[in-house]
């Protein structure tokens, strides 16, 4: 009798996970939809186009709705990557798409703006993992047709500097896992074991981030039984280092607090310091930039310029200057369009699918009818999430070249002190005016010395993009002025940003000097709540603490929204940043398509690099 008891403990368990392991399995592997990867689209590379009329033609046609296509297939909110790329996705399967754009042009963060001569990018600094032959890269490449080329950053990719002027510290990062525990170990030596083993847990635990796609793709029931089991931790290193904090994570491994420093510096790149971030998103970073990093060759504008006619070959288009101020409901409360404000008036199209790339905040409070926003399965996600930290950019054209001026195809991670949590408290909770004076971190960067055409478009000219964090409250009360003439006060403050921000630059750059600046102006919260929609001026969407990495969080908050034929796509799907983002509009078209793009993507590469062989005769 016992060992009939024993026998069914143990078979219970194990029928349990056999079970589980099939459902799983169908829903993961199991693909019946059209595969927007099945051929390889590349084309002969062209010459690249840096006319702007001629670029303008492409990413600046203005709503009219003469211009909307008939028999729609869907309509997107919002031209970033995680609309546009998902637009290109439906379109290289014959879906007829339209994305709607609110601003003068398409592209989202990775749009440019020209002032005085000078081209600036908004958002598109660095990307990783673009490695020939990478699923991220073969993906970039069929949704472009092979037109999208990439130009490597110098290795060290990032410098972090630590401290003041007369005791500042510089600690080159480099890509390559060997070449960046061998640079680390040089400048602390001692603290070999520490490298290695941060080095090892960021690349195990940045790799499980399968998981999170899985969890989004498989029904709800499915996924929770599989949380519930306890078996997360176990199939993936993500969720098991996921509750533990990138503050706690360094503490043990080590007592050097510059070493904690530069092991933790590139919190910036999702807005999280710290004692609040997941060690899981920062190990996605690391893991991403470890690979290498890459800027867009001819700048971030060939991004969208060379994805929206695949989506116009398929009968969609992309317009601009529209503000969808509506989603569009029939009367069983399920989606069917949209309403774009055209003056005083709306314009409503029709769609059998709307896919919001506008964020949640947007989509859930701006877009819906207040009845369907009152709906407890909506209120249950917003009360999920918060809203993400806020920036400030400045923009600086140069007289003189990369050489005359010192510049390289790198970034400068710049921290006046090596105590971020300290610091960046003492910011926060500070009086605005002083501490605007007094940036935590400053982050610095050369598009033009990235870009090999720079020269060939603004020869003798140079661009510095500087970021730092500034909260929305600071800059709130100009929030309804005029974008281009808000108050002198408004104006004065930005100005201690630019004059605070630039003192440090005029120091780490002595090639700089202020008779070279020929323009600077800054962009504030504002000024992303302007220009990208964004609620609060958020740089990266909405909050990606602790309970964003959270498997419960991931499991709800998926592509198909509480509303019928309403879908999420973008960052607040998945994670921020560029990859990100693109990873949001392949689960969301994964979901449309009923099959997993992800693993397509994976299944693209191997093709591409078994073709690559062949070819070099290997």
């Amino acid at each position: 009798m016992c060992l009939v008891l024993g026998l069914s403990k143990m078979i219970v368990p194990l029928l349990f996970c056999a079970v589980l392991a099939f459902f799983v399995f169908k829903y993961v592997y199991g693909s019946s939809g059209p595969n927007p990867f099945e051929k390889d689209t590349r084309e002969p590379l062209k010459k690249m186009v840096h006319d702007k009329k001629e670029k303008n033609k492409v990413l600046k046609q203005g709503f009219v709705a003469s211009k909307v296509p008939e028999n729609l297939d869907a309509i997107i909110i919002g031209s970033g990557v995680g609309g546009l790329g998902l637009a290109v996705l439906l379109a290289k399967v014959g879906k007829r798409v339209l994305v709607l754009e609110q601003h003068d042009r398409a592209g989202g963060c990775c749009h440019t703006f020209t002032e005085k001569g000078f081209e600036f990018d908004v958002g598109i600094h660095y990307v990783g993992e673009l490695s020939e032959n990478t699923p991220f890269y073969c993906t970039l490449e069929q949704m472009t047709n092979g037109q999208l080329q990439w130009e490597p950053l110098e290795n060290p990719f990032d410098m972090v500097l630590l401290g003041p002027p007369k005791n500042r510290r510089c600690y080159p990062i480099y890509s390559g896992k060997a070449r960046f525990t061998e640079e680390l170990k040089k400048r602390f030596p001692g603290e070999e074991k520490a490298i290695d083993d941060f080095t090892r847990l960021s690349l195990t635990t940045g790799n499980g981030i399968w998981i999170v796609a899985m969890l989004k793709l498989m029904p709800v029931m499915v996924a929770k039984l599989l949380i519930g089991s306890g078996l997360l931790k176990y199939v993936s290193s993500f969720y098991k280092m996921a509750p533990r904090t990138l503050a706690d994570m360094v503490k043990e491994l080590t007592a050097n607090k510059d070493l904690r420093a530069v092991l933790t510096y590139i919190f910036g790149t999702y807005g999280n310091p710290p004692k609040d971030a997941s060690f899981s998103m920062h190990s996605l970073i690391t893991a991403h930039y470890m690979r290498g990093a890459w800027y867009p060759k001819g700048g971030s504008s060939q991004i969208a310029y060379n994805m929206i006619p695949i989506v116009e070959k398929a009968g969609g288009a992309v317009l601009v200057r529209a503000p969808v101020n509506r989603i569009l409901f029939n009367s069983a409360k399920e989606a069917c369009g949209v309403s774009v404000l055209k003056g005083q008036e709306e314009v409503h199209i029709h769609a059998p699918m709307v896919i919001s790339n506008a964020g949640i905040y947007n989509t859930y409070e701006k877009l819906l009818p207040k009845e369907l926003q009152a709906t407890p399965a909506i209120q249950e996600q917003l009360s999920m999430v918060k809203h993400g930290g806020s920036g400030l950019s400045i923009f600086l054209g140069l007289n003189g070249t990369k050489e005359e001026l010192g510049l390289k195809a790198d970034n400068y991670w710049i921290f006046p002190e090596n105590n971020y949590e300290e610091m960046l408290d003492d910011y926060f909770r500070g009086d605005r005016e002083e501490s605007c004076k007094k940036l935590p971190v400053l982050f610095a960067s050369s598009p033009s010395a990235k870009d090999s055409t720079w020269n060939e478009r603004s020869p003798g000219k140079s661009t510095m993009t500087l970021v730092s964090f500034a909260p929305f409250e600071w800059f709130e009360q100009w929030k309804d002025e005029k974008v281009t003439n808000r108050s002198a006060d408004y104006k004065a403050l930005k100005q201690k940003f630019i004059d605070a921000a630039l003192e440090v630059v005029l120091e780490v750059f002595p090639k700089i000097t202020r008779d070279k600046i020929e323009y600077i102006d800054a962009g504030t919260p504002l000024t992303n709540m302007h220009y990208i929609g964004a609620p609060k001026g958020e740089v990266y969407g909405i909050d990606h603490g602790m309970t964003r990495f959270d498997p419960e969080f991931n499991t709800l908050m998926r592509p198909q929204t509480p509303l019928k034929n309403l879908y999420l796509t973008g960052q607040d799907l998945f994670t921020c940043g560029f990859g990100g983002a693109l990873a949001g509009a392949m689960s969301c078209g994964s979901v449309i398509l009923n099959r997993n793009l992800h693993l397509d993507a994976i299944a693209l590469a191997k093709r591409m690099k078994h073709l690559s062989k062949k070819m070099k005769g290997e």
